[in-house]
């Protein structure tokens, strides 16, 4: 008799835009934060850490351990068996001249596509949509101020229509900076009564059959 391998996949969230992405093959911590974020960051170990761009709470690749293999930019990668996309997009919405430039990572990982958006600050365009491909993990950004607000970020899950949603870059009480608390997105769009959890363990397999947002806690 054969028996089949159930590859589980875990996203824990560490705050602000950082997650860590626990594969079979690989652990992928997502956007790094210097410590005067106001978060505790600890020393999580990876093997792989990408900065979506050069901001201390976003780039802190020193606070992460082990024999890290960092990704920055736009481009192609292939790293202990993850395959990861680039897509070059801006930290706002006037062609990067207010905040600078912003890399969205599209992340195959035990067969699950992860995409985590940074600090991004517009829309996609019919290009970049394209580019970033079939989403079944979404990480985006909802509180506004740096990165796109609510009313944005519904729209982005609008143009990816990915099958799992979870929320980051928002107001909680380890930050100061005036973010939009992550209710406004979830009003946004009509989710209501839904708790946050530990972390989110996902296979290919059971992946939600429409989208779905889940919350973590930090």
């Amino acid at each position: 008799m054969v028996y089949a391998i159930l590859i589980l996949m875990e996203i824990s969230w560490l705050g602000h835009s950082c997650f860590r992405i626990k594969g079979s093959r690989a652990t992928v911590i997502t956007d790094p934060y210097s410590p005067d974020l106001g978060y505790s960051l600890g020393k999580p170990a990876a093997r792989i850490v990408t900065v979506s761009h050069q901001h201390n709470g976003h780039s802190y690749v020193q606070g992460v351990t082990g024999e890290v293999k960092a990704v920055h930019g736009p481009g192609e990668y292939e790293i202990s068996g993850v395959m990861i996309i680039g897509v070059p997009t801006f930290h706002d919405a006037e062609d990067g001249k207010v905040r600078g430039k912003n890399t969205v990572y599209v992340m195959d990982i035990d067969e699950v596509s992860v995409c985590h958006l940074g600090d991004l600050g517009h829309v996609l365009t019919t290009e970049q949509i394209a580019e970033i491909g079939n989403v079944d993990v979404l990480l985006l950004p909802v509180g506004g101020l740096s990165t796109i607000n609510a009313p944005l970020a519904a729209k982005v899950v609008r143009q990816l229509e990915p099958k799992a949603v979870v929320p980051m870059h928002y107001k909680t009480a380890e930050v100061s900076w005036e973010l939009d608390p992550v209710d406004n997105f979830l009003k946004e769009i009509g989710v209501v009564a839904i708790n946050s959890q530990p972390k989110l363990s996902l296979t290919k397999a059971n992946l939600p059959l429409t989208t779905q947002v889940f919350l973590l806690d930090h």
